[in-house]
């Protein structure tokens, strides 16, 4: 995802891959990083955090070797839309989300109202970021951050990140030997980077505490509010997978790499049409009925080619590309709420 908020192991597939020979530019040791630890908690002084909170932050930190393998060994892309989907959207998935949004039914329409969010995305997002709170990371935050920073290839974002944890920290939201994540330091059951936290992280129990760790009324409320100021708008769906017509121009799509989430945005601009104008194109449901007749906009995305499965994308498809810059990903949540809304949970 953006990587300023990551949230998963997905994430990784948008970072920067860094070549092999920039790799070996520094060389990474136990005593390096005792110095370096030296040096970040005399900045962390400057940035006017107290001494107290500085020393209890950084009072067991520790170099995490596996966090700057996993960091430099950030997979490259070996599969298709066709065999990531399963593997990500298993039925057992399907039922267990279906199962845990009738379980929070009454919690997650009270947040879905308030926020303008349909609750099976936030079950949906859930889902796919932990495995509903599973699995949500065994690593120290402060010293998951400070080990990238002290690799130093993206330094400057890794501090950023590091400060955002003390500010977390600061205002009392979790104990600094709860402030669990990934190794890049996202947390929570939602998987927050410590920026988006702080960003978008809601009290919504009203405790005075966010809580994305534990607090099912604090997960649920953060996630919708996170969606919701990236533009969420509950009167519409993500997007719809389609069928094209023979010789369909593939220059009408969003091209699939466009660099940045800026490029990809004013990629969006320039292709989107109305449903009328797809289906004029030829365009239809994959069932080959016609699209829907309502007014409103979609652009074409391929995640894999042209020849691969076709979307057509609706405004809500850019907040789920915010919380992370992954055609997969936003696909898999896609078909995950669509599974948790047919049929119908009674």
């Amino acid at each position: 995802m953006k990587f300023s908020q990551v949230i998963t192991s997905l994430v990784v597939v948008s970072l920067t891959l860094i070549p092999f020979k920039s790799l070996q530019a520094k060389e990474l040791t136990e005593d390096g990083f005792k110095q370096y630890i030296v040096t970040l908690k005399a900045e962390a002084l400057t940035q006017g955090f107290k001494q107290a909170l500085i020393d209890e932050s950084f009072a067991n930190v520790k170099f995490h070797k596996r966090a700057v393998t996993a960091d430099r060994k950030q997979p490259e892309k070996v599969e298709t839309l066709d065999t990531y989907l399963p593997k990500r959207v298993p039925s057992w998935k399907v039922k267990k989300a279906r199962v845990l949004y009738k379980e929070h039914q009454e919690i997650l329409t009270t947040i879905g109202n308030a926020y303008g969010v349909q609750p099976r995305f936030i079950i949906a997002l859930w889902g796919l970021e932990t495995n509903f709170g599973k699995f949500t990371g065994g690593y120290n935050v402060v010293s998951a951050l400070s080990t990238l920073a002290y690799e130093g290839r993206r330094e400057v974002f890794f501090k950023k990140q590091l400060w955002a944890a003390l500010t977390i920290l600061d205002e009392g939201h979790i104990k600094i030997e709860n402030m669990k994540g990934s190794w890049a330091g996202a947390m929570g059951q939602n998987q927050f980077m410590p920026t988006s936290f702080l960003a978008y992280a809601v009290d919504g129990d009203g405790d005075g505490k966010k809580d994305i760790w534990q607090n099912q009324v604090d997960i649920f409320a953060s996630m919708a509010n996170y969606l919701q100021k990236e533009g969420w708008n509950d009167e519409l769906t993500w997007g719809r997978q389609v069928k094209l017509p023979e010789n369909f121009d593939a220059s009408l799509a969003i091209p699939k790499n466009t660099g940045s989430r800026r490029n990809w945005l004013k990629a969006w601009s320039n292709t989107e049409k109305t449903l009328a104008q797809w289906q004029a194109l030829g365009i239809r449901r994959t069932d080959g009925t016609n699209l829907p007749n309502v007014a409103i906009k979609a652009a074409l995305v391929f995640p894999d080619d042209k020849n691969g499965r076709a979307y057509l994308a609706y405004n809500n498809y850019k907040s789920l590309m915010h919380w992370n810059l992954s055609y997969y990903f936003v696909s898999s949540v896609g078909h995950l709420s669509d599974r948790i809304k047919f049929p119908p949970i009674h």
